[in-house]
């Protein structure tokens, strides 16, 4: 980039070196930690946050009512994501500071506990290395406002809030079926959770404390002071029904907190779309630029406009166009890079299609600087606890692979039956769109290309490099494109704008 000279340049590989090391996630997570500690020395103070190696790991809130799950659901997540389970009660248990004798001595006497002692207590546990290293899931806390108050001005700050809800009755007739093992303190239920040995069966405890009136007292005191908590987080709040099979409540929420929050890091999209002839690409591409004003880059456009426009390089590859013969690839490449470095591509985006039509085209593409789909060498060093071995999450790079799919007869059902009035350009299909009247009809001609035999030998070149390309942009994304365009479209565009979930090594 040279600043010398305007208009301004900007090289593509300066977005897509920002996109691959995650530049701007990382200043704004740097700017968000200087902000709320406060350190007297910044500097230090990033060092030895870079150090921690902590922004990606699950920092998670599970809240509710009584007896909606909390705790059997977290210790599942737990151990599927291989994080930290949190309670006040393992805090205490586990708590060898002057803070936890303090509240132990005052739970001794029954007296209130402040809520700046509780957030203390909290913030020395998930300051330990155990937590920085592979996050925390915090059970049942906080439960009022002035406790959400208590630990954010110490900079305790959640990636995920989940509540756990259900209705007063069916909380009410769960409790009061609840069961305890005196000798494992493990919790069971007449209903829901009945153990099978006899043995354990046996000596199973209804606890004295609970009866109805002590569970309806408790719902009434969380339903009153819940929505302090929800306001506090309404940005990242999400509420699931509890009154389910636990097995659907725990996969609701793994996958709220595999997901995550739209960032508003600034991204130039990159989406290529590959995809037998027939199967619509240039026809999605064109309604992805139009909708969302980036690029739409067609190898095969590009060359005519070089060859009608009579330029030097034009006049090189015209007798190729000319006599419907495979350009080079270098010169392919050439005009591609060409266009792809332009003002516009650069800060807007764009949507290819048409290149690369094979490993070769690939590898050139990626050489040459325009696309990112390794590892992000800046994130290597982190414990992902979401990434399984052989997939990396794309949402880095904002680099979109679609494979729009089509069977073979759909492909030659739909090339080898179109024509073009060559009085008017219009298009017609003999069935989808027929033409209007025999006079229309008898002057339509077909393309020498969308003869069946053409368009089989096509499809041969197509398969055959297919697994090749889905190799080298693996994980891809696969399209049923033998559908109504706008649905295909709406799902290539549901995939762009949300942003991929966190995935684990242990799939249930």
């Amino acid at each position: 980039m040279d600043a010398t000279k305007k208009p301004l340049r900007i090289s593509p590989e300066l977005g897509v070196y920002a996109e691959k090391h995650c530049v701007f996630q990382t200043l704004q997570r740097m700017l968000q930690c200087l902000l709320v500690d406060k350190p007297q020395d910044p500097i230090q103070y990033m060092i030895d946050h870079f150090k921690k190696e902590n922004d990606e790991v699950p920092r998670v809130f599970l809240l509710g009512p009584p007896v909606s799950g909390k705790l059997s659901i977290a210790k599942m997540l737990c151990d599927q994501i291989n994080t930290n389970l949190i309670t006040l009660d393992n805090m205490l248990a586990e708590g060898k500071s002057e803070t936890a004798d303090e509240i132990k001595k005052l739970k001794a006497k029954a007296q209130d506990i402040p809520n700046t002692l509780w957030a203390k207590l909290i913030l020395e546990r998930l300051s330990k290395t155990d937590c920085i290293k592979r996050g925390w899931v915090l059970v049942d806390f906080p439960r009022t406002r002035e406790q959400v108050m208590a630990i954010q001005e110490i900079g305790i700050a959640p990636e995920h809030v989940v509540i756990l809800d259900a209705p007063d009755t069916v909380l009410i007739e769960r409790n009061l079926g609840k069961r305890i093992d005196p000798v494992t303190k493990e919790i069971y239920h007449t209903i829901f959770n009945w153990p099978t040995s006899t043995k354990i069966q046996n000596r199973l405890e209804k606890p004295l404390e609970i009866t109805e009136e002590e569970t309806v007292k408790r719902l009434l005191e969380y339903r009153r002071v819940s929505h302090g908590v929800l306001n506090s987080y309404s940005k990242i709040y999400h509420i699931i029904n509890a009154d389910q099979p636990s097995v659907d409540v725990f996969s609701q929420v793994l996958s709220h907190v595999q997901s995550r929050h739209r960032s508003v890091a600034p991204y130039t999209p990159r989406i290529i779309l590959h995809g037998p002839p027939g199967s619509g690409r240039s026809l999605q591409a064109e309604m992805i630029a139009e909708k969302y004003r980036i690029v739409n880059v067609s190898s095969g456009q590009l060359l005519r406009e070089a060859v009608a426009a009579e330029t030097r390089f034009g006049e090189t590859i015209k007798p190729y166009v000319e006599s419907r013969q495979p350009v080079p690839d270098v010169m392919v490449m050439k005009c591609v890079a060409q266009r792809l470095s332009k003002l516009d591509c650069s800060t807007r985006g764009w949507v290819m299609h048409g290149f690369p039509q094979d490993l070769v085209q690939a590898e050139m593409l990626k050489d040459a600087g325009f696309l990112a789909n390794s590892k992000c060498a800046s994130c290597q060093w982190r414990k992902e606890w979401w990434v399984s071995p052989d997939r990396w999450d794309e949402s880095f790079f904002s680099l979109w692979v679609f494979f729009l799919e089509v069977p073979d007869d759909a492909v030659i059902e739909r090339l080898s039956m179109r024509m073009v009035d060559p009085a008017t350009g219009k298009r017609y299909h003999s069935i989808y769109k027929p033409a209007p009247n025999s006079e229309v009809y008898g002057r339509c001609k077909v393309n020498p290309k969308d003869f069946e035999e053409n368009v089989q030998k096509a499809l041969e070149v197509y398969h055959a490099n297919i697994s090749e390309l889905e190799q080298f942009y693996k994980p891809v994304i696969r399209v049923n494109a033998d559908q109504d365009p706008h649905t295909v479209f709406e799902y290539i565009e549901s995939c762009i704008i949300k942003p991929l979930p966190k995935q684990t090594n242990v799939f249930i």
